[in-house]
């Protein structure tokens, strides 16, 4: 995945300090400021290209997200142990009915997770890559708990295994992947 535009690694040192200040301030403090939905759109994004990149590159099975995955994922198994992960159906995660069984599982992390409750992109088919189709937004700590789970019960092999094939590929034909 490339960054549209440069994204925030096009922004200069004032630029950047300027953002970062911006994210710091209370929510309250914004209304509803284009220019920060925009930064909070781009923090998101890399987040997301760092992730799949990771996955890409590192088998799932051994990746740490946070240093209480642990806990999280129990929590999450025992809250959501029937939620299908591998292709995520949006209601399980948007309806007013999964809010509102979401809310509580997500607030135990509050203190315990650093911004448990920042915006964060996350695929619907752990198969494919983020695209507009692909991805929905989502809380840090359903980003976890859905990505660690994911990873722990095999369903990002699918992710590492097609980007060790094109790189073995590559290797053969010559050429850097």
């Amino acid at each position: 995945m490339a960054a549209a535009g440069g994204g925030l690694g096009a922004l200069g040192a004032g630029e950047a300090m300027a953002a970062a200040h911006a994210l710091s301030l209370p929510v309250e403090a914004y209304g509803n400021d284009p220019n920060i939905e925009m930064i909070w759109a781009m923090k998101a994004y890399q987040h997301a290209e760092v992730y799949f990149n990771l996955i890409s590159s590192v088998d799932p099975k051994f990746l740490k997200l946070t240093k209480v995955d642990d806990q999280i994922y129990a929590e999450f198994r025992k809250s959501f142990g029937d939620l299908r992960i591998d292709v995520l159906d949006p209601e399980k995660l948007k309806s007013e009915p999964a809010k509102a069984k979401w809310r509580p599982f997500c607030m135990q992390f509050d203190g315990v997770v650093e911004d448990f409750n920042y915006g964060t992109l996350l695929r619907l088919d752990c198969t494919k890559d983020y695209t507009e189709e692909n991805t929905i937004f989502v809380t840090r700590i359903q980003f976890f708990a859905i990505e660690t789970a994911r990873n722990r019960e095999g369903y990002n092999n699918a992710v590492y295994s097609h980007a060790m094939e094109t790189k073995s590929v590559a290797a053969e034909r010559g050429i850097s992947a």
